[in-house]
């Protein structure tokens, strides 16, 4: 959904929008303690699409991860226990004729649930159980955090590279930034090309880079591939098609090449390809 999302950026700024929106009254709502328990459904199920959408995603700490597992946790347990006395819930709702003894409106506002202590016992037990499942599974799936060695995928930057190929003298291949910090961009410094002797056929600096044309950038996604002011950047996010054109290869021999990326950090990825 989230690849679908970001692929049709019409479709992701109205979904942007309405989430906003549906966050903001949600969020309104559960403080107000109006329709508590309809409203703490809103908070569980927005907080667990964070959860599984995007609870890889901390910086510093497992930031989206504890949104996702606090907000699904306290919705859950709201729904349980409905608003206090001083939830519009209890100030509001009985003054309104319509709505008085409605005996299925407990279900969306609040006040003792038509169950038994037992019944309520066990839906409250089952849902932790499960709520603590869903916690550490995800902490184990996102970062290794129960057991194994631990993990955190927004430090480092991480790019895949993929349908390298030289043709008619022209390098070209795709760049996706999967993993490492949002606020921060992958800086390429580097893109080189060897043969299989460790040659350098291709070398292309922070200078060539930061001058990279524009034209030969085609993105994918809203996140932009473009050249910075030292280097050429990747953020978070970005794909994109990027085809280089250079003397060095008009004449290759046939054989087997090693395309070589490097990052301000130092950190480097390669991948094979045969001409």
């Amino acid at each position: 959904m989230i690849e679908y999302l970001v692929t049709t950026p019409d479709v992701l700024w109205w979904a942007m929008v309405i989430f906003t929106i549906i966050e903001g009254i949600v969020g309104l709502l559960i403080m107000l303690g109006f329709f508590t328990r309809l409203m703490s459904i809103g908070v569980f199920s927005l907080a667990t699409g964070i959860l599984l959408g995007s609870g890889w995603l901390g910086t510093t700490c497992l930031d989206e991860w504890q949104i996702g597992i606090l907000g699904a946790t306290a919705g859950f347990t709201i729904f349980l226990s409905g608003g206090g006395k001083y939830s519009l819930d209890y100030l509001l709702l009985p003054k309104i004729q319509a709505l008085r003894n409605q005996s299925w409106l407990v279900w969306l506002t609040s006040g003792a649930l038509p169950l038994r202590a037992g019944t309520l016992g066990k839906i409250a037990g089952a849902g932790a159980f499960a709520l603590l499942f869903v916690s550490l599974a995800t902490n184990q799936i996102f970062h290794n955090g129960v057991w194994g060695k631990l993990h955190n995928k927004s430090v480092k930057p991480k790019i895949e590279i993929s349908d390298a190929s030289i043709q008619s003298g022209k390098l070209s291949f795709t760049v996706y930034r999967v993993e490492g910090a949002d606020v921060y961009g992958s800086f390429l410094i580097g893109i080189t090309l060897k043969d299989k002797n460790g040659n350098v056929v291709l070398n292309k600096d922070a200078e060539a880079l930061s001058r990279f044309p524009v034209s030969n950038i085609q993105n994918q996604y809203i996140a932009k591939v473009a050249p910075g002011k030292h280097s050429l950047v990747i953020p978070l996010g970005s794909k994109a098609d990027l085809t280089i054109s250079d003397n060095s290869l008009a004449d290759l021999p046939k054989g087997r090449y090693e395309l070589l990326l490097t990052d301000v950090s130092g950190i480097t990825w390669q991948t094979d390809l045969r001409y």
